[in-house]
């Protein structure tokens, strides 16, 4: 089975063919996002990871928390069910759920994306761990990973992808999570982070995995 990067790569690769002056405008992005540090507050390793309820797919309310108290919480922030490089990697995640489970953890994926009945019949929705909404980004705000997207980007998503992002999350259009992953254990530390601006770049599996093992 090919690695999340083979995946993601092969689809930037994909994408150059098919739109090399979007994805050339993408870079430029990116790499302004880079040069003004974003993701740099986000919470570092050590650090408390706030506490959080929020609603999963049907409204029900789940608290990190009580999460926490069943052991350790492998939290990463996704932009929506409506990015292939986001599917692309809970897809990845789905398929070593098992692995992750067996240690112990419980995976949650978050996302602005409203638990409406949009989200209830996604593919996401049908995954095996637990996905919840984080509404105007409230919670990646206070993760330091919530990024105000570039008005290039958001071009983008209403004209050629016909995203309607202020319906989507039923709020704040121009602010998406950065893609970002933690390890929290179970007093509430983060033991393990990978935050990247750059969308299209995720962690992999099984760098989660190993980190997982080496908790102690």
């Amino acid at each position: 089975m090919k690695s999340l990067k083979e995946q993601t790569d092969a689809k930037i690769a994909s994408g150059r063919l098919a739109k090399p002056e979007f994805m050339k405008g993408v870079d430029e992005v990116i790499e302004e996002a880079k040069a003004f540090e974003k993701g740099a507050n986000a919470v570092k390793i050590g650090q408390k990871a706030p506490d959080f309820k929020l609603p999963n797919v049907v409204g029900e309310s789940i608290s990190l928390h009580d999460l926490r108290e069943q052991g350790a919480v492998v939290l990463t922030f996704y932009r929506g069910d409506w990015c292939p490089y986001c599917n692309l990697q809970l897809r990845a995640l789905q398929a070593r759920l098992s692995e992750i489970q067996e240690l112990g953890t419980t995976l949650v994926a978050i996302s602005p994306q409203v638990p409406d009945g949009s989200l209830t019949k996604s593919e996401i929705r049908e995954m095996d761990f637990i996905v919840l909404s984080d509404q105007d980004a409230k919670v990646a705000t206070e993760y330091g990973v919530a990024w105000q997207v570039p008005e290039f980007l958001l071009d983008h998503m209403r004209v050629d992808r016909n995203l309607d992002l202020e319906a989507i999350n039923n709020g704040k259009a121009n602010v998406l999570p950065i893609p970002a992953t933690f390890i929290l254990g179970k007093d509430g530390e983060v033991k393990w982070s990978y935050v990247n601006v750059d969308y299209r770049t995720r962690s992999e599996p099984e760098e989660i995995i190993e980190a997982l093992k080496n908790l102690g």
